[in-house]
């Protein structure tokens, strides 16, 4: 007995000692809870400031502010299903099941779940649903950063306020995927400090990661037919300098890396005191609908997707879409890389509403409980009857969004991002009079002072600019452009909006006759690549020479001072209609030197090019109008051939038209001058003064096509007094006869309901007669059709004979559908006589006189 007595002591101070731990972990983590709640996140000072509790809920729909009866039935089911995990897993923290709404009752989290599938295309894939609740919905951080929240507010208040936690993001984020046809799961789980707080700064922005490039495979060839390698020649001493030169190269990267590490070291996170314990709230996508490849997660605040494998998150406790909830048994001492996500795995994943009659088993050792009361069992059975229970629809009003709430997205129509080392601004469409809708900052620093870079982005530009990068440290600028500019820009890079500075402009060659893709200019030189060219030209390049004075006469052009053009080279593909000796690879005219260089396509199997060579620079006539060849005047070389050229005549030829080519060109050049200086005054002119183009759809933003149709419609209003009733009514043309009284006699009332009565009687009459002519006209088609088939039959071909075939029973049908009609008419007309004079009766001008008889 003493012994017994002892054992009860010292269990009891087991027990003593596991208590005061137990507190003492409590009331270390309460003290952590609060330092950081002291921290909180860096978020504006209006989202923290903004009070829930002072919303108005008087406007909502009953179904907010109360229960149905199926709904109280899964609240029950919910709370005893809480009861049973809490019984046998006491060491793991309370589902969230059934929060609170914004009207303080109790709603299971399933039901608050809302499909809808938004008439917006970007919106009917998850990136872009997953984009629009993170660009529209304000961050808040939770109360506690380890605790769950206590209420869960409809996705139409947090839509209508533009704010919510990260289970109010994954509430609406998971409406709209479902309603788009994907497989998604709210998730509550844990992640760390960088998630949980909308922490960007420490990781790279999307639009500056590059595409994992697939290593390619390298084939093995065997070595058995390989051409053994030469003797090795070099120098010992050559080998040995390089060999110090590396030396030094390796310590020089050494010291680099332990530089780099240094700003690893600064740049990796601080340690976090609540590593594991932040709850945290995002979407699970599983594969199968929408032709999902493979699982991924997708979290709200950022709307950028994760593998199930990212070391971001932590663990899960529980997952729910609109129709059942689900516990996550599973160990996550790996985070979320080991889970398995097959939800019909009832030893991994316990689900609350099961189909099936099967007890409900939350872990494997339950079935060793045996002892149960009567109670329990009474309790089991009831449990075994709830497995049938179907989920209720959802108690939230149907989401909604307005094309101008879908336009503005951000709150207040601008949006701010840190990243690592950059910095992503968003604004909406129109908000800005030069159309931005997009700036990313590049910094080289992490405290983000120096710029090194600026990306713009731009929407509903009239020039039809899309993007703009400018290179702080080159003062480089690049602008892109969407097809439809007016010069047919595509691309136009520069230091200085100014003629003879470094130019490139890419061009839509679809566009442009001349068939121009690239044009590159500077101080003294310009190129012109081509493609598609009838000639094959693809090439042209240009050297000019130094101005000499300029001398500006009174009202004359600035622009008259061209610059002296020294060299003209083109270059062309190959064509292969004309023999390769023939057909002209470079031509080069050397304007100051007079003097032209050909050169042709090689030959098959030939290593040299043949080549002529041209010196005007000689001798001519007395007037100075023809050139007089000489055979000093033209060197030629003929590939494969010793012979020279003796013909004089073909040379003169050729000199003449290469002559000719050489004047045209001068005029090309001044062309492609003149071009560049005119597209440098349209830009400057487009920056200056720039317009943004309005859909004549967007009546609300059209103000021009909004005042003419305004100006319209009070035309018409003035013009036509009461033209719309005067159309809707049927007694007009008899009212007229009688003058438009107000006050009629019986006789006069008499003789409009007859007159009426009448015409509706021969247009009965008419139109009857109408189908009846149309129908013996066709029955007389359709006999003649037969007569002559039958007297045909024999001379027809398979393929006419089906012709007349279907011919003929069109005509069978078009007789089938008037005899209908006909006989409709025939049966109706009774109907529709009494039905008006009815009418007639009660018409308020003409009962007076006619009563209801």
């Amino acid at each position: 007995g003493g012994r017994m007595e002892v054992l009860e002591e010292k269990e009891e101070e087991e027990q003593r000692e596991e208590d005061l731990k137990t507190l003492e972990v409590g009331a270390r983590l309460q003290d952590l809870e609060t330092k950081v709640t002291m921290e909180q996140v860096c978020v504006p000072s209006d989202v923290l400031d903004f009070d829930w509790s002072s919303i108005d809920t008087s406007h909502l729909p009953s179904s907010y502010k109360t229960n149905s009866l199926k709904e109280k039935k899964l609240l029950y089911i919910a709370h005893h299903f809480l009861q049973q995990y809490t019984h046998l897993c006491p060491d793991r923290k309370p589902l969230f099941l059934h929060p609170v709404n914004e009207c303080g009752v109790e709603k299971f989290v399933s039901t608050t779940v809302r499909p809808t599938l938004l008439p917006y295309t970007e919106l009917y894939h998850w990136d872009g649903c997953a984009s629009f609740v993170s660009d529209y919905l304000t961050m808040e951080p939770l109360k506690s950063p380890i605790t769950q929240p206590s209420s869960l507010y409809s996705p139409t208040t947090i839509l209508k306020y533009q704010r919510g936690n990260c289970f109010d993001f994954s509430v609406l984020l998971c409406s709209m995927l479902i309603g788009a046809g994907y497989d998604a799961y709210c998730v509550h789980g844990y992640a760390t400090r960088e998630i949980c707080t909308l922490d960007e700064t420490l990781e790279l922005c999307p639009l500056l990661r590059k595409p994992q490039e697939v290593p390619k495979e390298e084939i093995k060839k065997s070595n058995k037919y390989r051409v053994k390698p030469p003797p090795d020649l070099q120098s010992k001493f050559e080998l040995q300098q390089e060999a110090k030169k590396k030396a030094e190269t390796e310590a020089a990267h050494k010291n680099k890396e332990r530089d780099g590490e240094k700003v690893m070291e600064v740049e990796k996170p601080k340690s976090d005191p609540l590593y594991g314990l932040r709850v945290h709230a995002w979407v699970l996508v599983l594969p199968g609908k929408r032709e999902v490849p493979e699982t991924f997660f997708i979290n709200p605040f950022t709307g950028n997707s994760h593998s199930t494998m990212d070391e971001h998150f932590l663990g899960i406790e529980s997952v729910w879409n609109h129709r059942n909830y689900w516990v996550n048994m599973q160990d996550c001492w790996n985070g979320c890389k080991d889970l398995i996500f097959d939800l019909g795995d009832t030893i991994r994943w316990e689900i609350m509403l099961s189909r099936s009659n099967k007890p409900l088993q939350l872990l494997p050792g339950a079935e060793e409980e045996k002892e149960l009361s009567h109670r329990d069992m009474d309790d089991k059975e009831k449990e075994e009857e709830d497995m049938s229970f179907d989920m209720p629809p959802s108690w939230v009003a149907p989401i909604q969004i307005s094309p101008r709430e879908f336009e503005t997205r951000c709150s207040q129509g601008r949006k701010v991002i840190l990243y690592k080392k950059a910095k992503l601004e968003k604004w909406a469409p129109y908000l800005n009079g030069n159309g931005l809708v997009k700036r990313l900052t590049i910094y080289a620093d992490l405290d983000c002072t120096e710029v090194v870079e600026v990306r713009e982005w731009f929407k509903n530009r009239e020039d039809m600019l899309d993007m703009r990068e400018v290179n702080k440290q080159t003062q480089l600028t690049t602008e892109y452009f969407s097809p439809g500019h007016l010069l047919g820009l595509k691309a136009h890079t520069y230091t200085l909006l100014e003629p003879e500075t470094e130019h490139t402009m890419v061009f839509y060659n679809e566009a442009r006759v001349d068939g121009l893709q690239k044009r590159v200019e500077n101080a003294n030189e310009m190129t012109e690549y081509f493609v598609g060219r009838d000639d094959f030209l693809h090439v042209r390049h240009m050297e000019f020479g130094k101005r000499g004075k300029k001398i500006q006469l009174a009202g004359s052009r600035t622009d008259l001072n061209s610059r002296p053009i020294v060299q003209i080279k083109e270059c062309f593909h190959r064509n292969l209609e004309k023999p390769a000796d023939e057909d002209v690879a470079e031509r080069i005219f050397l304007i100051t030197e007079e003097t032209i260089h050909l050169t042709y396509h090689l030959k098959d199997k030939y290593i040299t090019a043949s080549r002529k060579d041209f010196f005007k620079a000689a001798e001519r006539d007395r007037k100075g109008n023809e050139i007089i060849v000489t055979p000093e005047m033209c060197i030629t070389y003929q590939a494969g051939s010793s012979e020279k050229d003796k013909k004089l005549l073909h040379l003169y030829k050729l000199l003449q038209e290469l002559t000719e080519e050489e004047k045209q060109l001068k005029q090309q050049v001044q062309q492609s001058e003149a071009e560049i200086l005119n597209i440098l005054k349209i830009r400057e002119n487009e920056e200056t003064t720039v317009k943004l183009s309005v859909s004549i759809y967007n009546t609300e933003r059209n103000k021009k096509r909004r005042q003419q149709y305004e100006a319209m419609m009070n035309t018409m209003e003035d013009e036509l007094p009461g033209q719309e009733e005067q159309y809707l009514d049927y007694l007009a043309p008899f009212l007229i006869q009688i003058g438009h009284r107000e006050k009629m006699t019986k006789g006069q009332a008499l003789c409009v309901r007859d007159d009426c009565m009448t015409d509706f009687k021969h247009r009965v009459i008419d139109k009857a007669n109408i189908i009846q002519a149309r129908f013996e006209k066709a029955v007389e088609e359709l006999q003649k059709k037969d007569q002559w088939f039958q007297e045909n039959q024999n001379q027809l071909s398979p393929e006419e004979e089906d012709d007349f075939l279907t011919r003929y029973s069109e005509t069978t049908f078009h007789i089938h559908i008037l005899a209908l009609r006909l006989n409709r008419e025939k049966q109706t007309a009774p109907h529709k006589y009494l039905a008006l004079e009815e009418k007639l009766c009660k018409d308020p001008r003409l009962a007076e006189h006619l009563g209801h008889a």
